[in-house]
């Protein structure tokens, strides 16, 4: 029942009108890329080494992805959310799924096999993200 009633939750949402979509996505977005900076941050060495990483990266990572996380939930904080901040989000996150599966694909990330697929997992995800908050900020209007 419980999965049901989730699953009901996430198509409710989904089929909202733009406002709700909107919040929700940018919020859903500020959690998933909070976290994920706070875990490059706090177990950098071992994610290194998970994904195959260069040692130096780990911790700029989890900078930016904390600051982009807080900065994401402070946009989505507003009772009006500002659309031109929106677009910046939508935009940064365009870019940072295409930027990732390029690097991917030319190689410059040189991560190994997991290192890989969870590239390609976070890039679809970040693209989620924008394509939500694209539909939001639509609906929106």
């Amino acid at each position: 029942m419980t999965t049901t009633t989730a699953a009901s939750s996430y198509l409710n949402t989904l089929l909202a009108p733009g406002p709700k979509l909107l919040r929700t996505s940018l919020r859903l977005d500020a959690v998933i890329t909070g976290v994920n900076g706070l875990a490059y941050l706090a177990l950098s060495g071992p994610l290194e080494t998970l994904l195959g990483l260069d040692t130096r990266i780990g911790i700029p990572i989890g900078i930016f992805l904390t600051l982009y996380g807080i900065a994401v939930a402070l946009i989505s904080t507003p009772a009006a959310i500002n659309t031109g901040l929106v677009r910046t989000v939508i935009t940064g996150n365009v870019a940072w799924a295409v930027i990732s599966l390029a690097a991917l694909i030319e190689g410059a990330l040189e991560v190994n096999t997991i290192g890989g697929v969870w590239t390609v997992m976070q890039a679809a995800t970040v693209g989620g993200f924008a394509a939500l908050q694209y539909l939001g900020l639509r609906r929106n209007k």
